[in-house]
């Protein structure tokens, strides 16, 4: 199959139920045709492909891109807490809790051990003060990053036109989307040009716990990914990672 031809999930509400707080009219011109909440097609290339026709300091201008979007996808409010397709929650402690839990259900379910996993739910669930400093849900892409993104082929820069895959969409705290994970991540680096249009993160102590938290959600979803895919090393890899957060919200959260 062609890769430009790639599938959205239906993500945004039907034209009935559309007003300026649902995104389909406020991301991309093309993301939508009247009276679908999906599309079939999008232009230009993948992103990992696209890229490589650049020198790597000319990827600037993609991670700027790639900052607007972030910001425009973190600026859409909902109702509830948790998945777009539900169940939502009153609470981000609520949402976030349920989520450890379902993951080490998961994890377990595939034969992995999720004691660091149900850890970080117990404490997740003593943190709920802080974690509900977080009172209005936004909404999250989930998994917006190089995969998930056509880029203009033939542009004079690395210019974004698509963003899909929206499988992993929930409302919940804008810092803990992947994006904000990954750009985080190679500082010095062409990422940092993210930073430019997304602007800068809290740095509260208890925005730095919070963080914790949401590092803890990317490696649980990333040990049960790479699960799947047959990479044996990274999922032994991730138990390292897990410990060093668990530590972290020990200090900042004693047991």
């Amino acid at each position: 199959m062609d890769a430009q031809r790639v599938r959205e999930c239906a993500l945004f509400r039907p034209d009935r139920h559309a007003d300026s707080a649902h995104p389909r009219h406020r991301l991309h011109p093309r993301a939508h045709r009247p009276g679908l909440p999906f599309q079939t097609l999008l232009d230009g290339l993948p992103a990992p492909e696209g890229l490589d026709a650049y020198p790597r300091e000319a990827w600037a201008s993609f991670f700027r891109d790639l900052g607007t979007i972030a910001r425009s996808i973190h600026a859409v409010r909902g109702e509830g807490f948790g998945p777009v397709a539900g169940p939502h929650f009153a609470t981000w402690s609520g949402a976030l809790v349920a989520y450890f839990d379902d993951m080490a259900a998961d994890l377990q379910e595939v034969g992995l051990d999720a004691a660091d996993v149900h850890e970080v739910a117990m404490l997740a669930a003593r943190s709920r003060s802080v974690l509900d400093e977080i009172t209005e849900p936004r909404l999250l892409h989930g998994d917006l990053w190089t995969a998930n993104l056509m880029v203009e082929p033939g542009a004079p820069e690395p210019t974004i036109i698509g963003v899909l895959d929206c499988d992993r969409t929930i409302w919940g705290d804008p810092e803990a989307d992947w994006p904000i994970y990954r750009a985080s991540q190679r500082p010095g680096t062409e990422r940092d040009a993210f930073w430019e249009t997304y602007g800068p993160l809290a740095s509260t102590p208890a925005a730095e716990l919070r963080m914790l938290f949401y590092q803890a959600r990317h490696i649980s979803a990333l040990r049960l990914e790479c699960h799947r895919l047959g990479h044996p090393d990274a999922v032994a890899g991730s138990y390292d990672e897990m410990h060093s957060v668990l530590f972290g919200l020990k200090e900042g959260n004693p047991i």
